[in-house]
Formats: structure tokens, C-alpha cells, sequence
């Protein structure tokens, strides 16, 4: 068994992420799906869109990072070709985050150079995966995930912790190398899509966070397994970055609006959209402007959607400071 260091991942200058919602439409109905299709749209982005959307992203001087989600992204009959498009303009990676199911057998039509399979699993058994994302899925997802490593992919998996599967946690470590996952992605729940309905109450504490994810985390890396989960408080002196500020980060939805930041994905106040094929600022109150303010809390997005995240003391001084989002802490083998 290896030792485990965790270590804060800060934002790397010049590098690009893009996020490309090719349809929100699923199969499924995770009970923490994030998609808004009021704000999202409910259509599928068509072949032609696709490509000229991944041209207009596309910047091969930069090392840059496409993620194409849903919905489900292996329901586009078109995914295979978006894949083939972004490698062709010079996209870095293409990972495709998936819920398991490999609808058009994607497999069969991209090879494991061309892209990495993400799922999605959040429960290290059916009685606790199920429940959450949908009868029959932890057999379905583990099943393909397997034939993907078989095929010579290579294989993440991402777990969206809520109080609903906390305590199940620890017990995905051994699944995972058992899977012949490589890389951990450990989720928080947010208050976006269906976890902000009222009575939904599915986040954790911060000190029920501090005492499962780094432990969990650092017995994944020991197995072999590449661990990153979200920073999501600030330790004493540690100074805060807004990634809208920093960092290069687009969030594309198929109805064309672009956002910065995925805590204002509920809200109109996306800062870009796709008009006539261009990528334009919006005017008025957007994010951009909201990631100017510097606030005792941190992350004034936090701040404004998530209060329930923030504690104070008997004099109003916030206890802890709320990171960006997208700040995220790892746990390598070593």
C-alpha cells in the first residue's frame, strides 16, 4: 500500500476548461440532478451547432479541457462525432461524463485515445445507489464501466455526497480499485436543480465533510486511485480566488447560454451567450459583475444562493470561509 498526500490543486494560468451540455434530457432522475430545464432549455444541440460551438471554444495554443455532459451525453446520436471534432480542433482532453447506460454504443464507435469515460455512481451497492439515482442503474453503470476498462478506456468516477450517502462512503474505495477505476471524483451536493427544492435538505455540515471526505480520499490514493473532492472552506489565512476572476471556465447549456460560474446556473445572469454563431457579453447584472465584490465569507455566489452553508459568531464574523466552487483539493498515490 502506497502513502497519501492531500494537497490544495490552485488554478493553473492559461489553462481552459469548457463544459458542453449537449442536450439536458436523461434517462434517468437522480433525486440531485442539477439540470433546470427552464434556465437550461430543453433541447438537443444539433450536429451542426455541435461543431460550430466546439470551433468557436476551440483554442489549440492553449491547453484546453472539453467535458460534454446532459442530461446523459451518450443519448446524442451525434456524441461520437462531437468527440472526433474536438480532437481534431486541438481540444487537450474530451471526457464524457456519462450515467453509465452507453447509449449508441459509444464504445464501439471512439477509441480510448480519443476520450476518458466519467460515471457517475453514488453508492457502493445497489440499496444505496438506487434509491438516488434510479432502480437497476448500480448494476447497468458498474456493468459498462467495466467493459469500458476492459476496452483499454480510461475510467473515472464521480460520487455527489449528500447526507443521504455519507456514511456509505468509505465503502466505495474498495469497489473502485475492484472496478479498475483510475481517477475519484468526490462531489458535494449543491443547492441548484432539484437540491434547492424547499424540504429537499440533503447538504452535509462542514464538520460531517471534514471528518468522511480526506479520510476517504487518502485511502483511495493509497489503493492507487487519483482522489479529488472540493475544497469547500478555507483554512486560517489561506486567501481566497474567485475562478471567474482567475481561472477560464465555460459552462455551455443547448438554449446558448454560457456561464462562468455553475452556482448561478438556477438565475438568468449567465455573463455570455451564443447569438448568430458569436460569443457575446451580456449586459447588466451578470455573474461577472458579482465576482468582483470581496466579501469576510469568501464566495460571494455562496453567500448570496447557499447561506445555510455559513456559520457566524456572536459578533457576525463568518467561521469559516467559503471557497470557490471550483477550487478543488486531491490525493495522489505516493
Amino acid at each position: 500500500m502506497t502513502t497519501a498526500a492531500i494537497r490544495t490543486v490552485h488554478f493553473r494560468p492559461r489553462e481552459r476548461n469548457v463544459f458542453f451540455h449537449l442536450l439536458t434530457g436523461c434517462n434517468l432522475a437522480c433525486r440531485h440532478c442539477y439540470i433546470n430545464s427552464e434556465q437550461h432549455g430543453r433541447q438537443m444541440v444539433d450536429r451542426q451547432t455541435m461543431a460550430a460551438w466546439l470551433r468557436l471554444f476551440a483554442a489549440p495554443d492553449r491547453e484546453t479541457n472539453l467535458i460534454l455532459l446532459g442530461g446523459e451525453p451518450t443519448l446524442h446520436p451525434d456524441l461520437a462525432y462531437g468527440v472526433k471534432t474536438a480532437r481534431n480542433l486541438g481540444y487537450s482532453t474530451v471526457t464524457i461524463d456519462t450515467n453509465g447506460y452507453l447509449f449508441h454504443d459509444i464504445l464501439e464507435k471512439i477509441s480510448p485515445e480519443e476520450a476518458v469515460l466519467s460515471f457517475s455512481l453514488d453508492g457502493p451497492t445497489p440499496e444505496v445507489n438506487d434509491p438516488l439515482r434510479g432502480a437497476g442503474v448500480f448494476a447497468v453503470c458498474t456493468a459498462n464501466l467495466k467493459k469500458a476498462v476492459a476496452r483499454g478506456f480510461t475510467v473515472s468516477l464521480i460520487c455527489t455526497v449528500s447526507r443521504l450517502n455519507l456514511a456509505h462512503l468509505a465503502k466505495m474505495v474498495p469497489l473502485l480499485a475492484e472496478l479498475g477505476v483510475s481517477r475519484f471524483f468526490i462531489q458535494v451536493i449543491g443547492l441548484r436543480g432539484k437540491s434547492a427544492t424547499p424540504g429537499n435538505e440533503l447538504q452535509v455540515s462542514f464538520a460531517e465533510w471534514l471528518k468522511v471526505v480526506p479520510e476517504v480520499a487518502a485511502n483511495a490514493a493509497r489503493l492507487g486511485i487519483h482522489t479529488i473532492f472540493p475544497k469547500v472552506f478555507l483554512d486560517a489565512g489561506e486567501s481566497f480566488a474567485c475562478a471567474g476572476r482567475v481561472a477560464e471556465n465555460y459552462f455551455i447549456f443547448p438554449n446558448g447560454r454560457v456561464y462562468r460560474c455553475p452556482l448561478c446556473e438556477d438565475f438568468p445572469v449567465h455573463s455570455l451567450e451564443i447569438k448568430d454563431g458569436l460569443l457575446v457579453e451580456r449586459p447588466g447584472l451578470t455573474e461577472e459583475r458579482l465576482f468582483q465584490l470581496e466579501i469576510p465569507e469568501g464566495c460571494v455566489m455562496n453567500r448570496l444562493l447557499q447561506p445555510g452553508n455559513l456559520d457566524y459568531d456572536a459578533t457576525g464574523k463568518p467561521l469559516h470561509r467559503v471557497s470557490c466552487c471550483l477550487l478543488k483539493q486531491e490525493a495522489r498515490p505516493g
